[in-house]
């Protein structure tokens, strides 16, 4: 006899999965922030020490702001220690990601340094990389100079992973904003986050990315933006999240374990190279030769991460697109996750149609840390070339040369793109923490100084030329008899002229995975 069974649609235990998860997710609650008290950048520091190196720097220059490219990672890094052990009254810092390794905890330790001298630091982070990591930032914070908060935080009752699910939209919106500003007369502003790979900290892995140094009045611009996010109800003291992390009595246990790590053989080479530096000199002696000219910091406003309202002045793309209205000859761009999409596709081959020569330097396939965001541009690529847009792509594979020359502590022999600028007509330049993709446009926060000088433009002009005539493919668009169009890739290979066929240094596997994930209907979030 057979006994009958009653089968669930499967849609219907799809629902009740998906119903369960966000019950789970509903746990997912944020402690009230209402008691968040509102600072801001000190106004009263000209009679610092940084103050008076400023007033002698400025005389005739009038209202103009002075820059420094910072194109090396081992100055990008001097630069912050520098200026932090310079710093007399205040150090605000904002980032998206600080991590564990030697130069995290020298930053962290340049922090604590400057707060016992009595350095008022606020200090920003994004919770993207935050997880497990309450315990130490609480100790950190428990310094009474030091105020942390952590921006869009997950909620500590729920596991991340799921409210990526559950919170979609939420969390999954993120504050990618750096900045570095001291006694609100000087600032970095650029593409770095603070991690070993982009500050020749790392062996294995090296960034090729870009940071602005800065004094005048575009420093003030900064400090505006800093404590819009500051006083944001978005930002969490690290207190709210976990009460009971207050007042834990382990911060001495803290700057033992620093001093012990920091005491490394390794972290001790690093620390003389940065000493040694050119720079490092440069800034002891004061004698720093700044480019000086008008400039403007452009950011998104942190409402943003709540609203998809791309038409408001708050909205660091409508800003730029001031900007950009203004072309007539040439627009140079580095950006290493270069997403156009449809209508950045067709902006970008209007401009070329309309005789303004673009220029593109974006990752490879070899070179990309994130293969799905190459999926999203790849597919644009031959319209883009059909246009008579210049695409480049970086050669992730050096030269014996250049493996030679990036040996030790000051190199890496494997290299990737991350510096994000933008060249108009060589004259004006805009250095940030913006991606041309969706993720940056839409979805995650972002801030840069755009400036005006042909100087710094002409400088970041020769590097494009450079780095593209010497670490990058240059992309060629043939068609055949049949009208059958295919990409072909230029490069050196060991100092030889090489053509490939199909994305360089990658094999079929990768090259497949990637054209099945361009298939997605993910976009919007690459």
């Amino acid at each position: 006899m057979h006994q009958n069974r009653k089968k669930f649609p499967i849609n219907v235990v799809c629902l009740l999965i998906i119903s369960i998860l966000f019950l789970m997710g509903g746990c997912a609650s944020l402690p009230p922030n209402s008691a968040n008290q509102e600072t801001y950048a000190l106004q009263d520091t000209i009679d610092t020490r940084l103050g008076k190196k400023y007033l002698a720097l400025k005389k005739g220059h009038a209202e103009k702001s002075g820059f420094l490219l910072l194109g090396k990672g081992l100055d990008a890094f001097t630069a912050r220690m520098a200026l932090a052990q310079d710093a007399d009254r205040s150090i605000d810092a904002q980032y998206y990601m600080i991590h564990k390794d030697l130069t995290g905890k020298l930053f962290a330790d340049q922090l604590l340094k400057a707060a016992d001298r009595g350095v008022r630091v606020r200090l920003l982070l994004d919770d993207i990389d935050l997880s497990d990591r309450d315990e130490n930032l609480a100790v950190f914070a428990s310094h009474p100079n030091i105020d942390l908060r952590v921006f869009n935080p997950f909620s500590r009752n729920t596991m991340r992973a799921l409210q990526f699910l559950t919170r979609f939209g939420s969390v999954t919106r993120r504050m990618h904003n750096k900045s570095f500003t001291v006694d609100n007369l000087v600032t970095v502003v650029g593409g770095r986050n603070i991690g070993d790979e982009y500050f020749d900290a790392d062996p294995d892995l090296a960034f090729a990315d870009l940071d602005l140094l800065a004094i005048g009045p575009v420093v003030q611009e900064v400090s505006t933006s800093f404590d819009a996010y500051w006083n944001s109800e978005l930002s969490y003291p690290v207190g709210v999240l976990h009460p009971e992390l207050i007042g834990s009595g382990e911060l001495e246990k803290g700057r033992k374990q620093l001093a012990t790590y920091l005491a490394d053989d390794a972290a001790v080479k690093y620390q003389q190279s940065l000493l040694n530096s050119r720079l490092a000199k440069s800034i002891r002696d004061n004698s720093i030769e700044y480019s000086w000219g008008e400039a403007w910091a452009l950011y998104d406003h942190p409402k943003k991460i709540e609203s998809y309202d791309q038409d408001q002045v708050y909205n660091l793309s409508y800003q730029m697109n001031i900007f950009l209205e203004g072309l007539h000859k040439e627009l140079i761009i580095f950006s290493p996750y270069f997403v156009p999409g449809k209508q950045g596709t067709k902006n970008l081959s209007a401009l070329s149609k309309n005789g303004v020569r673009v220029r593109i330097l974006t990752n490879s396939l070899a070179s990309t840390d994130v293969s799905l965001v190459h999926a999203g541009y790849a597919k644009y690529r031959s319209t883009l070339l059909r246009n008579g847009v210049e695409l480049y792509e970086m050669n992730r594979t050096l030269s014996k040369k250049q493996r030679k020359q990036k040996k030790g502590v000051h190199g890496s022999s494997k290299a990737s793109l991350h510096a994000k600028s933008l060249i108009m007509d060589r004259e004006q330049v805009f250095i940030g923490s913006l991606n041309l993709d969706p993720r940056s446009i839409t979805e995650n926060t972002e801030i840069g100084i755009m400036l005006q000088s042909e100087e710094i433009a002409a400088l970041m002009a020769g590097a494009f030329d450079q780095i593209t005539e010497q670490r990058a493919f240059r992309l060629e668009l043939r068609t055949d008899e049949e009208g059958i169009e295919y990409i072909y890739w230029h490069g050196l290979e060991n100092d030889e002229e090489r053509v490939w066929t199909t994305d360089p240094h990658t094999g079929f596997w990768r090259r497949f995975g990637v054209f099945f994930m361009s298939l997605l209907p993910l976009e919007s979030q690459l």
